[in-house]
């Protein structure tokens, strides 16, 4: 069960535990009202590190000390880190309190520090435990936060309502591809819909080659399990604006007939990561009401190496009529990509987001927790950065240079689906996506790394992460016309 929590005015009597603040060389921020031994904590080396958790006792329950860094340097991400360091420290405990606000800075928003404080400690008591005999979750029913104020409160009712769209996205990563079909994620985007009031709309196998989604379908040729084209929609009254979002939705990549090595498959499952955190955003947009109009698209569909599969060298022609060569059927999302981008250009919107576990290229390049960020619009790109670094989501801006360009002309068709060589192959996969959204401000992120997690840490655990969830809500949330 999710952690129910709540703003108090101070500790509860009935909190079996409860976290305070301590800064770097153990010192207590003012209004801390910890119980602490800091004498007990120089003994065991406790320094006030950021992610530091430790029990110390006490004659009023049990108090656990959270190193929150240098005082001048706690940001929200330090909250949400310590937050999760204590939810871990505190995880047999059924009733929790924490005293973190009394260390955000006075610069720092009341809700954003109160939000981010929700956000890590719900994200770290996140489990995937449906197919455990011995789940072990965590035992945490409420946390109260102590604090004041409207804004403070505006910030926890929303960091549960972000943690929870987290967590429905690691859900949908976690599950296994028998469960998380392209059918069975058209259901669950069905049930998001009923429960938010957003519009829905679905395209079984017979509908995306009718309406001409050529990439879609010669992705899923290989396949028994038929894909789906989800389209989700919210339209608010007099909206200011409106944006797309794009999620790659492969809930299994095995390569295709350019089949993938045993151990590349193992964690495949992943690849409708960009589908999930865009679902995932939609659960809670409606709840939050921005004035913008949201219309999410997201191509699901295995890729499967059957008789029918898509062949290297077979030409697929995209939904706005330009072909493609497929030299590598496992460079399979940019084909999908480039039917969903077609459709949201159509939808007429002011801008796009696509959200995509695209290529092995990024990671190599930024590592495992970092995205890669392209797009066309230099302005448009600068919005989703920033949306990125409120959320505390890390990517790192990506050229498109025009000299790589040259590199996916085909002999044969419009573009090729692979880049000319073994380098930059996350900078041709964007370049081969900018072919499918015309003058449309449009930003990709290449959530490769990030997308899985190989080991539980702060407020991620290990397999899916939901990224990119919280860059989306803030993207949509903080939305202005490019």
């Amino acid at each position: 069960m999710p952690i129910s929590f709540s703003l108090v005015d101070e500790v509860p009597a009935g909190a079996g535990a409860v976290g305070a603040p301590v800064f770097a060389g153990r010192r207590l921020p003012s209004g801390a009202a910890a119980d602490l031994d800091l004498g007990f904590l120089a003994e065991r080396g406790f320094e006030g590190r950021v992610g530091e958790a430790m029990a110390v006792p006490s004659g009023r329950g049990t108090w656990i000390a959270l190193g929150v860094g240098e005082a001048e340097k706690v940001t929200a991400e330090t909250l949400r880190r310590a937050a999760a360091a204590f939810v871990r420290a505190a995880w047999q405990n059924t009733a929790a309190s924490t005293t973190l606000l009394a260390a955000a800075p006075a610069d720092l928003d009341p809700a954003l520090a109160a939000q981010a404080v929700v956000e890590g400690a719900s994200l770290a008591a996140y489990k995937f435990s449906r197919y455990k005999a011995d789940p072990k979750p965590c035992r945490i029913e409420s946390l109260a936060v102590v604090g004041s104020g409207d804004q403070a409160l505006h910030g926890v009712d929303r960091g549960a309502r972000v943690a929870a769209a987290v967590a429905l996205a690691r859900d949908l990563v976690n599950e296994p591809a028998k469960s998380m079909t392209p059918r069975l994620l058209a259901e669950r985007a069905a049930e998001v819909a009923e429960a938010e009031g957003l519009t829905l709309t679905v395209l079984d196998e017979g509908a995306i080659l009718a309406e001409g989604l050529g990439g879609l379908a010669g992705v899923a040729a290989g396949s028994e399990e038929p894909a789906r084209l989800i389209e989700l929609v919210y339209d608010p009254p007099s909206p200011v604006g409106a944006v797309a979002l794009v999620g790659k939705g492969i809930t299994f990549d095995s390569g295709g007939l350019s089949i993938k090595t045993a151990e590349g498959m193992e964690t495949m499952k992943t690849d409708k990561s960009g589908a999930a955190a865009v679902l995932g955003a939609m659960s809670v947009i409606a709840a939050l009401a921005p004035p913008v109009k949201v219309v999410a698209i997201i191509p699901a569909t295995e890729n499967m190496p059957g008789g029918a599969a898509t062949k290297p060298g077979d030409v697929l022609t995209i939904r706005n009529g330009k072909t493609v060569e497929v030299l590598n059927t496992d460079a399979e999302g940019r084909l999908v990509l480039a039917d969903g981008l077609s459709l949201a250009v159509e939808a007429g919107v002011d801008a796009i987001i696509d959200v995509a576990t695209l290529t092995g290229a990024c990671i190599v390049a930024l590592g495992r927790k970092v995205a890669g960020l392209m797009g066309n619009h230099a302005g448009w790109i600068d919005q989703v950065g920033q949306a990125a670094a409120r959320a505390g989501e890390d990517v790192w801006p990506l050229p498109l240079p025009e000299d790589y360009r040259k590199q996916i002309d085909s002999e044969v068709a419009d573009v090729k689906n692979i880049g000319g060589g073994r380098y930059g192959g996350a900078l041709t996969a964007g370049l081969f996506l900018r072919e499918f959204v015309g003058d449309t401000p449009w930003a990709h992120l290449d959530i490769a790394g990030p997308a899985r997690s190989e080991e539980d840490e702060g407020y991620v655990q290990k397999g899916g992460t939901g990224f990119g969830v919280r860059t989306l809500i803030e993207a949509v949330t903080g939305f202005r016309k490019p």
